[in-house]
């Protein structure tokens, strides 16, 4: 038997327990079967997208049901070998669908275009983020900008500032908006140049098909309870960050969110865009 040579190799390499594993890497094409090893989703790659925490895929499995997943470093299973999936740039990219998200016509060949004097205004990241990935490239045709409030308590400042007319209008999207809530107060007096819409979920996350992340129904939370704190809690979903990773990662179109939500984002869309449109024709 040989000996040990205590002293070979790299000194300052570190002890080999604490270097970081590494897994065989894997061009994700179009089709390919993985396995999610957090939560054994199996699925078959249909698409990509960037989003501001990264790179995603998008798998789909037997029964028709997508999820987002983010390109982590030995996050799927591919014929039972634990890899890295990383963006294939060998061959030609899949077409771009004839259809948006939002279920218009896309605009092929868009080019960037100066923002539209007219905004749309939602009340938090959460929603901005939603209808973002729906509506974004009808938004983009039209130059609209979309801009999030941090609550409805800074809208009557935020129109002062902002100071709307016929040329320069604003569409709000607001959660909860029912009969008798302080929603509805809140935007109950905010000019002719500015239309209100919303959803009656005390959240936007509630307004996302609850079957699109695999539930029944959203759960019950009890007033005075923080609803996202609340949600995650009882369907174990940690924080409230990590429960926004996965509403966001369900929605890939309009059809995955409940028809208040579509409703109330289009007639915003209609409102800044159709120029001189009518309120009343909108409600």
């Amino acid at each position: 038997m040989a000996p040990i040579d205590r002293y070979a190799g790299d000194i300052f390499a570190g002890h080999s327990r604490n270097k970081q594993p590494t897994y065989p890497t894997v061009p994700a094409t179009m089709g390919l079967v993985v396995e999610v090893i957090a939560d054994d989703f199996v699925g078959a790659i249909i698409g990509f997208e960037k989003t501001y925490d990264g790179q995603f895929i998008r798998l789909e499995d037997r029964r028709g049901v997508s999820r987002l997943y983010p390109l982590r470093d030995g996050a799927f299973l591919i014929e039972g070998v634990r890899s890295t999936l990383v963006r294939d740039t060998s061959g030609q990219q899949p077409a771009t669908p004839a259809i948006s998200n939002s279920g218009s016509r896309r605009v092929s060949q868009l080019t960037a275009k100066v923002a539209a004097p007219s905004r749309i205004w939602v009340e938090g990241v959460h929603d901005a983020a939603i209808v973002e990935k729906v509506w974004g490239h009808d938004l983009r045709v039209e130059g609209v900008v979309v801009e999030y409030l941090e609550g409805l308590d800074n809208l009557e400042q935020r129109l002062q500032a902002f100071a709307p007319s016929a040329t320069r209008r604003v569409g709000v999207l607001a959660d909860h908006l029912v009969q008798g809530s302080k929603e509805q107060r809140l935007t109950e007096s905010v000019g002719q140049h500015v239309l209100v819409t919303g959803h009656p979920f005390v959240d936007i996350w509630a307004a996302v098909r609850p079957e699109r992340l695999g539930i029944r129904a959203w759960p019950e939370i009890p007033y005075g309870e923080d609803w996202k704190t609340g949600v995650c809690r009882r369907l174990g979903w940690g924080d409230p960050r990590e429960g926004f990773h996965r509403v966001y990662a369900a929605v890939s179109s309009y059809k995955d969110l409940d028809p208040t939500l579509i409703g109330a984002v289009e007639r915003l869309v209609d409102f800044v865009t159709v120029p001189q449109v009518d309120k009343s024709d909108l409600i």
